[in-house]
């Protein structure tokens, strides 16, 4: 129980760290330091807390119950491989963090940029526990998500932009991808549960859609982790801080597509289209990342493709599969992710000592950086391979893989000399990296004079040098036990420890070193003047470049191809989409229903009553007088379609269901003033400017008639058909029969709203926040045409917020002001009795909506304003952390997300009354419904009474004009 909860601390605590900075002001730079240490640490203190337990070689889980019923639960897990992954990405967050508190100027927003990398690396940690498949894919994406802001934390570059841009394209799409893969895996086994999953390879291999899903799988982590063909997006996201790139591309955001391929290498790898698929393109990547990289001359640029490389070395040991080469790939991502973080961070010092990262402008900074220069050398000398450095061990074990036999394939074959080519331009572009840096003739035209850094912000690099240098000569002492458990849990079976020592003898491997060291340091010396003054990239292939590439294909597809269908198919006029909408949910409903849609055998029938059908005839004449009077007169058409609402709503009512009755009525309102307001904004009718001058009006209308008649027809032939069938148990049954007894209510169809089917209702009140930021997003960018402010002068502007919209309505202020607390009462009486009787929180939400828009109709803007300050935005939020807040709070007691509980409470001098956790749930529908529609009803008046306003000043001046 104990290691469950450290579990589920551990989960939450780096969006606390989160949420904690974001609240800071932005010169609070050392709190949020602080802060964002200060958890990292505690997070480590939970990791030596769980070593115990997960030594042990069982997996350490927690689960919270999400939705049972579709096989979604918030599933941790923590296996020998997680411990060690999780401990790492802590590790190097903490230097991240103390780097980044004397990188960053301040200027900056400081707190922002630790609120995101906060909430990265929960993203990350979350990531890494999952024991469901389909969360697991949830953090997947949200990685890419916040790396996205991360990457584009300097959004006022353009490189910034562009490179946040391309790395969350290309990743979100490989999520995509992956979650395709996920759900068929799903679909298979009949199972999500990460566990289940890995211990069933066999039947994922025997099915025939095993291609299918290793194809969508391995897109998903070649995206992630930067492989050829999808490497391009790397190098762009350098434009990010050196501290993010430090994180990302060590420890975290890259590696989480090598962990993927090493953790599900049980359920999908050992079959020949694996190999092929996963080490060749490992090995691709791997030979053309370090060709490249030794052409770059940005820093970071060099960096950033020894990234590639090297993620296509562990790619490629993923692929052979072997235990030890499970070994080695795992003991490569710790030992990259030391020394590359340890790169980008003296990269940085670099570019922040001397104002650039130009290594064409760079020269023997040693005389200036002794200590920085010392540093560097040493985490580049493991970059490369040399002995007795932490990368020359398991660069050494992926030699032993190359060289062993696996399949006799041409690739088995070629991948000793392939691995070995690639290390002589690992070794070259590494010491590129120190000559062209540290050694040489003095700099002479650089921004700034370099000198060493503040110690503080040279600290992390020498602890991760110093880690370099201790695995690198004490590995069987540091990592060895910790290792050979991490490929237990990943195997899933129990074999001999693996002896990680420096000398293994005089073998191949270690020949393979030598001689990619010599040969290295041959080709660095016989072509450093061409290098240095040549091209970005290898000759006659540096123009081809793959990022260039994806612009042009993104422009493409995404305005070039867009365009010319729009020119095919496409209008700008509303008319147009809403008949071509329309048309198409005809076509698609009449195909999917064409000799399936039958009348029963029997048909249940009632007698036709009088006055149901007398109310009928007047709700259709309103429809079709509605149709016919928007061409006229559009007030005349909305006041008809308005009593066909409101024939709708007794229609209701007729049938007995007087929720529905009761919401039509208030959402029937609410609508009739919306539009009443937008009316405003449409042009004036014009027939020489109508959508579709191809035809006469009559024709038009015609056409529009047949569809509308075809649609009406097939909606009443569904109904016909559905509401005479004779009645048989359904769903509709069990609700009736448990709402009380389950939910302690005795209104259904609350009940189902906030209790039974919550989650639908809790994704519904999201989607109606997100529709209401974004209409006031919208009408706040709206501006009236330019002609109608042409002659507007400020002082009549001005003007037009002390006018009502009543004086335009011709309806006395005081009686909205008098309906106002009756409307309150009103509210609170349809809330209050939602669970037992028709009302409910969306009800009571409407209709409090409404007494505040009527003050607005019926006062001047200021007035109003002045004397009730509602802040929507603030009402969606609290609605929103109501909500969610109850769903959550059902974990503390072991039931799943929005389990809801009811029971009678004994009140003093009251007695028993009913009480249940879902009027809370309730409570945050009713203010998010409260925010949102006042939200953009307030937005639309504003807009609506100054465009009014203006309107009337053009009249009055036509009107002096035909005077004159």
């Amino acid at each position: 129980m104990i290691e469950q909860n450290l579990i589920l601390v551990l989960a939450f605590l780096p969006f606390v760290a989160a949420l904690a900075t974001a609240t800071l002001p932005e010169n609070a730079h050392g709190a949020a330091a602080w802060v964002s240490g200060a958890l990292l640490l505690a997070g480590l203190g939970v990791m030596a807390g769980l070593h115990g337990a997960v030594a042990d070689g069982e997996p350490v889980r927690a689960v919270l119950r999400w939705v049972p019923s579709l096989g979604l639960n918030l599933s941790f897990r923590i296996d020998s491989f997680v411990w060690l992954f999780i401990t790492l990405v802590l590790s190097i967050g903490i230097l991240v963090v103390i780097y980044a508190r004397y990188y960053l100027a301040e200027t900056d927003p400081v707190p922002r940029f630790y609120s995101f990398l906060m909430a990265f690396t929960g993203a990350m940690i979350c990531m890494l526990m999952s024991g469901n498949i389909l969360m697991l894919v949830v953090f997947w994406e949200l990685t890419s998500i916040i790396s996205f802001l991360l990457i584009g934390y300097w959004y006022q570059g353009q490189a910034a932009r562009d490179g946040a841009r391309m790395a969350l394209i290309v990743t979100a799409s490989g999520g995509l991808c992956l979650l395709l893969s996920m759900l068929i895996i799903g679909q298979i086994l009949g199972t999500y549960d990460l566990d289940r999953v890995l211990a069933s390879g066999d039947l994922i291999r025997a099915h025939p859609l095993y291609p299918l899903v290793l194809v969508l799988f391995l897109l998903g982590a070649f995206t992630k982790s930067a492989q050829f063909p999808f490497h391009f997006w790397l190098p762009g996201a350098m434009a990010a801080p050196t501290p993010v790139s430090a994180f990302l591309h060590s420890a975290t955001m890259v590696k989480a597509g090598v962990f993927l391929l090493i953790r599900f290498s049980p359920a999908l790898g050992g079959t020949e289209l694996w190999f092929f698929a996963v080490t060749g393109t490992g090995m691709a990547t791997l030979l053309m990342g370090a060709v490249i990289a030794l052409f770059r001359h940005d820093l970071k640029g060099l960096l950033a493709y020894s990234t590639i490389s090297h993620l296509g070395l562990i790619t490629a040991l993923a692929g052979l599969g072997s235990s030890t080469a499970i070994l080695a790939a795992i003991f490569h991502i710790v030992n990259h992710a030391v020394f590359k973080a340890s790169l980008f961070m003296a990269a940085g010092i670099i570019a922040h000592e001397t104002g650039t990262r130009d290594m064409r402008r760079l020269s023997g900074l040693m005389r200036y950086m002794p200590i920085t220069g010392t540093l560097a050398i040493v985490a580049s000398a493991a970059m490369a391979g040399v002995p007795l450095m932490n990368g020359f061990l398991s660069k050494e074990m992926f030699f032993a893989e190359a060289v062993d036999w696996h399949n006799g394939t041409w690739l088995d074959n070629a991948l000793p000399w392939i691995a070995t080519l690639a290390s002589i331009f690992a070794v070259a572009y590494s010491l590129r990296f120190i000559a062209a840096v540290f050694f040489g003739p003095a700099p002479t035209d650089l921004p700034q004079t370099p000198h060493e850094p503040v110690a503080w912000l040279r600290l992390p690099v020498e602890a991760l040098v110093l880690a370099c240098l201790v695995v690198g000569v004490f590995p069987g002492l540091t990592l060895g036990p910790t290792l050979n458990l991490a490929v237990e849990s990943v195997t899933g079976t129990t074999l001999p420890d693996y002896d990680i020592a420096i000398w293994h003898g005089i073998n191949t491997p270690l020949l393979m070193s030598l001689g990619a060291l010599a040969g290295g340091v041959i080709l660095y010396f016989a072509f450093a003047q061409r290098i240095a003054e040549g091209p970005e990239g290898p000759p006659l292939l540096h123009r081809l470049r793959a990022q260039r590439l994806f612009e042009k294909g993104l422009l493409l597809l995404s305005w070039r191809v867009p365009r010319a269908v729009m020119a095919i198919i496409g209008s700008e006029k509303l008319q147009t989409q809403l008949r071509t909408i329309v048309l198409l949910a005809i076509a698609g409903v009449g195909l999917a229903l064409w000799g399936t849609l039958q009348q029963a055998a029997e048909p249940r029938t009632n007698a036709l009553n009088p006055s149901f059908a007398l109310m009928w005839i007047v709700g259709a004449a309103c429809a079709l007088g509605a149709a016919w009077q928007a061409k006229y007169h559009r007030f005349a058409a909305l006041t008809l379609l308005g009593g066909a609402g409101l024939v709708t709503c007794l229609t209701f009512a007729w049938f007995s269901a007087p929720d529905l009755a009761v919401t039509q009525l208030l959402v029937e309102i609410v609508t009739t003033v919306l539009l009443l307001l937008g009316l405003r904004w449409l042009p004036r009718r014009r027939e020489e400017i109508h959508e579709d001058t191809l035809l006469p009006a009559r024709a038009r209308r015609l056409r529009d008639l047949i569809i509308a008649s075809v649609a009406g027809a097939g909606i009443a032939a569904m109904a016909f058909v559905i509401m005479t069938r004779p009645l048989i148990p359904n769903i509709g049954d069990w609700f009736l029969r448990n709402a009380y007894y389950e939910a302690g209510g005795t209104n259904t169809v609350n009940v189902i709203l906030v209790d039974f089917r919550a989650f639908d209702t809790f994704g519904e009140i999201t989607v109606l926040a997100i529709v209401g930021l974004t209409v006031f997003a919208l009408l706040r960018r709206f501006r009236p045409a330019p002609e109608s402010l042409r002659d507007l002068r400020p002082e009549e502007e001005a003007d037009a917020e002390t006018r009502s919209l009543a004086d335009y309505l011709l309806v006395p202020s005081v009686i909205m002001r008098w309906m106002f607390p009756p409307i309150i009462v009103i509210s609170a009486y349809l809330f209050l009795r939602g669970h037992d009787l028709p009302g409910g929180g969306f009800s009571a939400g409407v209709t409090l909506a409404i007494g505040f828009l009527l003050q607005y109709l019926g006062h001047d803007v200021r007035w109003v304003e002045a004397r009730l300050t509602v802040l929507p935005i603030r009402w969606m939020g609290f609605g929103l952390l109501i909500a969610g807040a109850t769903g959550v709070a059902a974990f503390a007691f072991g039931y799943p997300f929005l389990t809801a509980h009811a029971q009678y409470v004994d009140l003093p001098l009251i007695g028993k009354v009913p009480a249940a956790t879902a009027l809370i749930f309730d409570t945050g529908v009713f203010s998010l419904v409260v925010g949102a529609t006042v939200l953009m009803l307030i937005a639309i008046a504003h807009q609506s009474l100054r465009l009014s306003r203006m309107r009337e000043h053009e009249a009055a001046e036509a009107q002096a004009k035909e005077a004159a």
